[in-house]
């Protein structure tokens, strides 16, 4: 008997089985594809990190999760987390209520207007009062998937599961396409737009809704300063943008996408095809609002978001099974973080917040 499974070697389930094997647990990470395959959540060189959020809830979190990427870069040696600076600005993204959740959590920051921002920024527009944190910055998602699951006991790969069982003695027997069934004392389950065909006959699950997204590449016109990485919200658009890592290839492109223009979709039936609509809205927002990028995006790809109705993530133990995420969109900034807590409650500790409890999404 397995003494923890892990369902998923995304971002979350290599962070939960990275954080059991540092505590000595006997892991096992099973994953239906190959590790940093292209079909989830977690693929790419390039996710937001930042302090800024107008909950502080999420606010402390983001630090906790900070100290814990510098842990593993020390460990392993690997570079994962490249600060850049953040911004935080639009009439709807309220920088100066995101400048006092960071003032009262000690987090370094300026609150500037709009001119001094365009100064020190030429490539993007403003036009009102901007947030900047210097602690922002950008993970390499694929590196640090590889790292953490290269540390998180034992990975098998292409070994889908295909039923989860609780034991009226205790205890979870998986079942696999193509493989004979094991039985673990837990199960951490972090698969994402998979979690709910997987789990939705075992636990009551509140509603997710899995969308299709798309993110696009913009080429710099000219070279200069590193760009920090950004977010809009405005009455027409909410936007993030940041450096684009090895997607972004040699000539520092920035990748550009929206936070809510996805279409509906499943794990199964998504088709991977860019929306032209978002394609569109994407380009019109950098024509206005990023002159120094060329408006004419060189790639582009699509990804899945899991969300909740009120984009909190969901980790809670429903006897020998944790449910580990989704996370909305924003999550991946978190990983080790949210990793370390599927641990805790794979060993008996109870989760950090009652937010992140079941019984809060379904109440």
């Amino acid at each position: 008997m397995i003494d923890v499974a892990v369902i998923g070697a995304g971002l979350m389930g290599s962070a939960a089985a990275w954080a059991l094997a540092r505590r000595g647990v006997d892991v096992t990470l099973f994953e239906a594809r190959t590790a940093g395959h292209t079909e989830g959540s977690s693929h790419g060189s390039a996710r937001i990190y930042r302090r800024a959020y107008p909950d502080p809830l999420y606010v402390r979190m983001t630090g906790e999760a900070g100290e814990l990427w510098r842990a593993l870069e020390a460990e392993s040696g690997e570079s994962l987390l490249r600060v850049t600076g953040g911004l935080d600005h639009g009439p709807h993204r309220d920088p100066e209520t995101i400048a006092a959740r960071l003032a009262a959590a000690g987090v370094p920051h300026e609150l500037l207007p709009a001119g001094e921002a365009s100064a020190r920024w030429p490539g993007i527009a403003f036009d009102g009062p901007v947030t900047f944190h210097p602690e922002a910055g950008v993970v390499d998602a694929g590196l640090a998937l590889a790292t953490m699951a290269a540390r998180g006991g034992t990975l098998r790969e292409n070994t889908p599961v295909t039923r989860v069982t609780p034991l009226a003695g205790g205890g979870v027997r998986l079942e696999f396409e193509g493989a004979d069934a094991v039985t673990a004392r837990c199960v951490v389950v972090a698969a994402g737009a998979w979690l709910a065909p997987l789990l939705g006959d075992v636990i009551a699950l509140p509603p997710l809704t899995v969308t299709q997204q798309q993110v696009f590449h913009f080429p710099r016109l000219g070279t200069g300063q590193e760009w920090p990485i950004f977010i809009y919200q405005g009455p027409d658009a909410s936007i993030y943008g940041l450096p684009g890592g090895r997607d972004g290839g040699p000539g520092g492109a920035i990748k550009v996408a929206e936070h809510d223009g996805g279409t509906t979709t499943t794990a199964s039936t998504r088709d991977g095809i860019v929306s032209p609509a978002s394609r569109t809205r994407v380009i019109d927002f950098v024509r206005r609002g990023l002159p120094g990028l060329l408006a004419e995006p060189f790639a582009e790809a699509s990804c899945l978001y899991t969300e909740t109705a009120n984009e909190d993530f969901i980790l809670d133990r429903v006897g020998d099974i944790v449910v580990c995420s989704p996370c909305s969109g924003h999550g991946a900034k978190f990983a080790p973080l949210i990793g370390t807590i599927a641990a805790d409650l794979a060993t008996g500790r109870a989760t950090r917040d009652p937010r992140f409890l079941l019984a809060a999404h379904l109440s």
